[in-house]
């Protein structure tokens, strides 16, 4: 079973596996949603949507949606 981004509960964390949606923007893909990164979810808006996520000491806000075109692998 693969896992996503927006399977994450806050606090856990992540190595990216795939992100060759074509859905994914390309600016995600430029501030480092790599496979082989680390990802982490720090907090949850109201509504669950957007997600802040610490990517490789990057903090990003990226969309339910969009967290779940890109699949990781659990850590811990």
């Amino acid at each position: 079973m693969s896992l996503s981004i927006a399977d994450l509960k806050k606090g856990e964390q992540g190595i990216i596996t795939d992100s060759s949606s074509r859905n994914i923007p390309l600016k995600l893909l430029e501030m480092g949603c790599l496979p082989g990164n680390k990802v982490k979810l720090l907090q949850l808006a109201p509504f669950s949507d957007p997600l802040y996520l610490d990517i490789n000491d990057s903090f990003l806000a990226i969309r339910k949606d969009t967290a779940a075109l890109i699949l990781i692998d659990k850590i811990g």
